[in-house]
């Protein structure tokens, strides 16, 4: 039925309207308490600095730095936990429930429904737990040395119960929303494009969804098998749309309930997890990193990356394609960030290339392709997530990545003279006599920033100057004295980039942590020496097993973003390379290869869908971009056949 002028939205009064003015003062909230967690990991960088200065200056470090780092992460953490939430910044696949937003709307409020009561419960766990916790702690638990340096337990336990209960009241805030959303559509009478047939089958889908839980559930089932009852749930219920995190940690506790035959253990596990793991000094270095990548993305200073390299390589043929790989790599050396680099080289390089004869298609493939180097090139933030997970040292994982990530940089750059030579139909017809207006010394004091903290950041690590978080401390401290410097960096700016570094430390500690329930659960069924015992027996052989590992994180790099594959799939696969004796810091490097390759692949390509949501030329079409990157995801392939067939490559540094 057709909507008449006679039916009207509801008007937002009585009950409604005082619900909407609860949720605004709620919104409130969580942005105050968002806005001191931001200022609290600020201010962790100032405290580690401090720290080296008075160690190196005076003999005199300050006591209880790490303590201090680790508790005041797992703080700012679950203070920040509900307004990352509201602003969207949970990871989730969209490919199921964004566009049955808009052809079914009412159905896509029915399975928001059902995600918000999933978010509600594993907060309530965790709430639950912290009241525990808080519990102990209360009146006067501390931590430190005795005599020397004590804090009290309480505040922070405090701390983590508020913030779980701030992201439940989030979630119900969000299940109320969608409820209220389906009662407009139906008394708008919304005209209805989906069939019965169709409504059918999405009601098919949940139904199937809770009899095949019911049947898990119930059925007598060994340990591996529970294990693979989960990771059909994980593949269903993030493809259908939950909350990545949610997921994880809902079917880390179902499958250790359904093990164990009792709820207390998969609740102490979430306990354990929700209030012990993030307290981890070396988890600071993800704030750090993140925070000096988004300062020198704010200062420009990947435009004056890329206007040394053109100018070095205008007389090349192709030059300012492989200008722009060059000042990706050395940009990545900075950054830290694939997705940072596809941003600013878009708004950089795209307009040079297209203005001089490059067609459009080969200069936004350029910039997509080219912008993976940014989670290769150390210092990565990938790599600090594997290091995590697999249990390895980020120090040696970043060395590990040099060598490669010169070849992959190398493999860019001579691909693209090739292609200039050979292609000119895919790269066009440049010319190679562009006029920049720079010299020598002008070049030298533009990338003269850029090298000094460089050698900051890296040379500290392997100097043995600094520990992976130090170096992040003082490489997030010097890209902020240059920005300053440069007159490149307002306290607007600053409060944006310290806001987004807060957003993303949230997003992707959550999932580690998220990561880590669901891989306990893994680790308890037996699952990965259950397959690796299947692989061992098929006789595929350690290379078959490494194929058909690249195949499988492609085709993941397909629907989901680079850190939800690694969390997800590292937990099964590294008991695996371990037990063929293959070693995990070049097994860390083929790995970050392979989900980068993500980011240029259909439907979801990550990399390619910043660059398009970047650039202003309309007429530049999500197809042409990937269509433009596909020869970098052949030379990406081609780089990690060479380092799985010649591992030494990854390891030649560490063996020096």
């Amino acid at each position: 039925m057709a909507i008449t002028e006679q039916i009207e939205v509801p008007k937002e009064d009585g009950v409604l309207g005082l619900y909407r003015g609860l949720v605004n003062q709620f919104a409130n909230l969580i942005s105050v308490l968002n806005s001191a967690g931001t200022i609290w990991i600020f201010a962790l960088m100032f405290l580690i600095c401090a720290d080296i200065i008075g160690r190196a200056a005076f003999n005199a470090p300050i006591r209880g730095v790490a303590e201090i780092v680790g508790y005041s992460l797992v703080g700012a953490v679950y203070l920040q936990l509900a307004h990352s939430l509201h602003v969207g910044r949970f990871a989730r696949a969209e490919m199921f429930i964004e566009p049955l937003k808009i052809d079914r709307p009412i159905t896509a409020s029915l399975f928001q429904i059902i995600f918000a009561i999933g978010g509600m419960i594993v907060f309530g766990l965790i709430a639950f737990g912290a009241v525990i916790k808080f519990d102990e702690a209360w009146p006067d638990l501390k931590f430190g040395v005795e005599g020397d340096f004590t804090v009290l337990v309480w505040p922070l336990r405090l701390t983590i119960l508020t913030g779980s209960v701030m992201v439940a009241v989030k979630y119900l805030s969000l299940l109320i929303d969608n409820l209220i959303e389906i009662r407009q559509l139906i008394i708008l009478r919304r005209p209805q494009t989906e069939k019965e047939p169709l409504r059918l089958y999405y009601l098919l889908i949940v139904l199937g969804l809770f009899v095949g839980g019911y049947l898990v559930a119930t059925g007598n089932y060994s340990n591996v098998a529970i294990g693979s009852f989960s990771l059909i749930g994980m593949l269903i219920v993030i493809f259908m749309g939950i909350h990545i995190g949610v997921g994880l940690i809902l079917l880390g506790f179902a499958g250790i309930w359904m093990m164990m035959g009792t709820p207390t253990i998969a609740i102490n596990m979430v306990k354990l997890a929700s209030n012990e793991f993030l307290r981890s000094y070396f988890f600071g270095v993800i704030p750090l990193f993140v925070l000096m990548g988004l300062v020198v993305n704010e200062s420009d200073i990947g435009n004056d990356t890329f206007d040394v390299a053109r100018w070095a390589l205008r007389k090349v043929k192709g030059g300012l394609g492989v200008a722009t790989v060059v000042a990706n790599a050395i940009f990545a050396a900075i950054t830290g960030s694939s997705i940072a680099s596809a941003a600013v080289f878009t708004k950089v390089a795209v307009p040079h290339m297209i203005r001089h004869g490059y067609t459009p298609k080969f200069a936004v493939g350029t910039v997509a392709g080219s912008s993976i180097l940014g989670m290769l090139i150390p210092p990565s933030l990938l790599l600090i997530i594997y290091g995590f997970v697999a249990e390895q040292s980020v120090g040696l994982l970043f060395l590990a990545a040099v060598i490669p990530g010169l070849i992959m940089a190398s493999a860019m750059a001579f691909g693209i003279i090739a292609m200039a030579h050979f292609w000119p139909s895919y790269v066009g017809e440049p010319s190679t006599d562009e006029n920049v207006d720079l010299n020598i010394s002008d070049a030298a004091w533009l990338v003269l920033p850029i090298l000094i903290l460089v050698f900051a950041v890296l040379g500290g690590i392997y100097g043995g100057l600094f520990t992976p978080v130090e170096a992040g401390a003082v490489g997030a401290a010097g890209a902020l004295i240059i920005a300053t410097a440069k007159r490149r960096l307002t306290w607007t700016k600053l409060w944006r980039v310290l806001l987004e570094t807060g957003h993303t430390t949230v997003s992707v500690l959550f999932l580690i942590l998220a990561a880590n329930i669901y891989g306990r659960m893994l680790a308890l069924s037996g699952l990965p020496q259950s397959v690796g015992e299947l692989i061992g027996g098929a006789n595929l052989g350690f290379m078959g097993f490494m194929t058909l590992y690249i195949i499988l994180v492609v085709i993941l790099g397909m629907f989901l973003e680079s850190i939800s594959i690694m969390l997800i799939i590292l937990p099964l696969v590294l008991p695996i390379v371990q037990a063929f004796g293959g070693d995990l810091v070049w097994f860390g490097i083929v790995t970050v290869i392979a989900v980068e390759m993500g980011l240029l692949t259909p439907p979801l390509g990550i990399a390619v869908y910043v660059v398009r949501s970047t650039i202003t030329d309309n007429s530049i079409t999500l197809n042409q971009i990937f269509a433009g990157a596909f020869p970098y995801v052949i030379i990406m392939l081609a780089v990690t056949i060479l380092l799985i067939a010649v591992p030494d490559i990854s390891l030649f540094l560490l063996k020096l």
